[in-house]
Formats: structure tokens, C-alpha cells, sequence
């Protein structure tokens, strides 16, 4: 797909619905998969297809929110993950243990299917934008973006507030079950409980973004998550209760400081270019986030008793990562309608 297409600065219908539909069938072809390589290839082949769904609706709600009220849109839009928390990870072990681990798969890939039909005969057309359509080579885009330095700090802003998050998401489960004790049987309970807080708290969080400024709530919820990473990395045997409530606070406030980061990002691009550098922002998500878990899978080991040993070196790590991001938030400046949020720009 040229990336060209990918330039418009909204959804169009089509769009959607073509990556909808690859996504369903690399999902189904992963539940068909005779052997764990063409399993790798399928699931790739989907994430594929599942990445640029994501840069096309953040691309959507800038285009059709503007940036004084993008933090609500995106509030209401993360609440997405929450469901998938609540309804999608429980329901999914449910049909893997009631019919095998290829279920899940199927009624995922099927759903997309269902859901792109949806698409076709109820979304309305969204041409507006094709009037200021930018048509670029991928090599323009780049190199665009590349001598662009506000940009360019978006794009490493973004990488590592998914690297701190991403470097410790992978080992959560595990870690919780070796060292704090938590039986696998309750882990649905840690994504329910966390997902339906965030139900409520992400549009909050996305009011408040737009009332008080994306930088300001950004620094705040990223300083709020710096205990949730350092408690849940040095978690010990502990009960029921104080797992919830630590993995809970995690989920809403690193989930909470995702809004006002995306708002943030989403602003420094114009809308006749910003589904490209939407395209590319979830690239660097994607590689921040398959960075982290590698990084992190060689800093972990296993212990004599099955615990996982140096978790704690990778919560410093993200907390690190943390600082990092806090500092290019501040340099990044939202250029879109730039004359319309010069009070935003300097509250922080």
C-alpha cells in the first residue's frame, strides 16, 4: 500500500474498511496456522494490518475534533483498551479454555468482519479533506518529518513513554504470579478491575487535558505513574487486595497519561499530512514497544524457586525512561492552529 494513501488527513470509509478486512483474515489465519512459524507470520501479517487501524483513527478524531477539545475524543476512544480489558481478555481465556486456544482467534478475526460490514453501510463518507489532499512518496515523508526537529521530538517522546511502559506490560502477568503469589486462575480479575476504572476515569482524564493543557496533565499523570511502576516491580508475597488496587492504579494512570500524549502528538502535524506522520508515529510505537519486551527479556531471569529475578532493574528502567519522556513534552509544541493555544503552550 503506497503511503501516499495513507496521507489524507482522515478516514476515509474505503481505508477502514480494507485494513479491517486484513486484519480479520491474518487473525483467522492465525487460528489455521499448522506450525508455530506460520503462526509468527500470520500473527505479523495482522499486526500489519492492526497498526495502521490505529493511525488511522487517531487520524479521525484530529481531524474531526479540534485540538481545544481532541483530549475529550481521545479520553473517550482509549475507553476501547478498557473494554477490551473488561469484556475481550476474560470472554478470550474463556473460549480457549472451553474449546481450545484457535477459538479465541476465530471469533476475533469474524468480529472484525462483522465490524467492517458495520462500517460500510453506516459510517458516512468522510471527503471534506480530499479538497487539501497531500499526495507524497514514502521517501518525502520521511525526510519531511526528518527536518522537522518539533516532529522529530514527537516521535521520541512517543517511543519512550511506550518503551516504560511496554518494558514492564510483558512481565506483569508472570511476575505477579512467581513473586506476589497471585493465582493464575485470578489474572482476569487484574485486567477487569482495571479496565472498568479506566472506563470511567480516561474521558475525565481527557476533560481535564483540554481544561488544564496537554503538557501539564501529560506531566502530572506521568509523574502519578512513576509508584505504580516502582511498587509493582518489587511486589513480594502479598495478598489479593493490594495486587488489585497496584495494577488499577497502573492501568489508569499510565492509560491516563496516553490521552494528553496522543492529543499532544496528534498536534504537530497538519491535517494534510497528518495521517502519514500518524503512520509513522505508530511505527515507532510498535518498535518502542518490541524493544522494551527484548530488553527486558534479557535483564529478567528466573530464580531457583520460579520467581522472575530483576524485575526491579527494569521498573528503574522505565522509570528512567519516564524522566525522559517528561523532558521531550515539554520542548513539543502543537502547531496546529498554533495561535489559537499560545496559553497552553506556556503553562508548563
Amino acid at each position: 500500500m503506497p503511503l501516499h494513501f495513507l496521507s489524507t488527513n482522515s478516514i476515509e470509509k474505503t481505508a477502514s474498511c480494507f485494513f479491517l478486512i486484513g486484519f480479520g483474515i491474518g487473525t483467522v489465519a492465525c487460528a489455521l496456522s499448522p506450525s508455530y512459524e506460520i503462526l509468527i507470520f500470520a500473527r505479523g501479517l495482522t499486526g500489519m494490518f492492526g497498526g495502521v487501524l490505529g493511525s488511522l483513527v487517531m487520524s479521525i478524531v484530529s481531524d474531526t475534533i479540534a485540538y481545544e477539545r481532541r483530549g475529550s475524543a481521545m479520553g473517550i476512544v482509549m475507553t476501547s483498551f478498557s473494554l477490551a480489558s473488561v469484556f475481550g481478555v476474560p470472554f478470550s481465556l474463556y473460549l480457549a479454555n472451553m474449546s481450545g486456544w484457535h477459538t479465541p482467534f476465530v471469533f476475533l478475526g469474524v468480529t472484525a468482519l462483522v465490524v467492517c460490514i458495520g462500517i460500510w453501510f453506516v459510517i458516512p463518507q468522510m471527503r471534506g479533506h480530499l479538497d487539501h489532499q497531500v499526495k507524497e512518496p514514502v521517501y518525502r515523508v520521511l525526510t519531511r518529518i526528518l527536518k522537522n526537529p518539533n516532529q522529530l521530538q514527537a516521535l521520541l517522546f512517543m517511543g519512550s513513554v511506550v518503551f516504560g511502559h511496554f518494558a514492564i506490560i510483558p512481565f506483569m502477568s508472570p511476575s505477579l504470579v512467581a513473586n506476589a503469589g497471585l493465582l493464575e486462575s485470578h489474572l482476569p480479575l487484574v485486567y477487569m478491575a482495571g479496565g472498568l476504572l479506566t472506563i470511567f476515569t480516561s474521558p475525565y482524564i481527557g476533560r481535564l487535558s483540554d481544561r488544564f493543557g496537554k503538557h501539564r496533565v501529560f506531566f502530572w499523570g506521568a509523574l502519578i505513574t512513576l509508584l505504580p511502576y516502582f511498587v509493582l516491580t518489587n511486589l513480594k508475597q502479598t495478598s489479593l487486595s493490594t495486587i488489585l488496587f497496584t495494577t488499577s492504579f497502573l492501568f489508569v494512570s499510565s492509560g491516563g497519561r496516553m490521552i494528553p500524549a496522543s492529543t499532544l502528538v496528534s498536534g504537530t502535524a497538519n491535517p494534510q499530512t497528518r495521517g502519514s506522520f500518524m503512520s509513522i508515529v505508530s511505527c515507532v510505537q510498535q518498535m518502542a514497544s518490541a524493544v522494551a519486551s527484548y530488553v527486558s527479556g534479557i535483564i529478567i531471569t528466573r530464580g531457583n524457586q520460579g520467581e522472575l529475578e530483576n524485575y526491579d532493574i527494569v521498573g528503574y528502567l522505565a522509570i528512567g525512561t519516564t524522566f525522559i519522556a517528561i523532558y521531550l513534552s515539554r520542548k513539543i509544541k502543537a502547531t496546529e492552529h498554533l495561535e489559537q493555544h499560545r496559553p497552553e503552550l506556556s503553562d508548563v
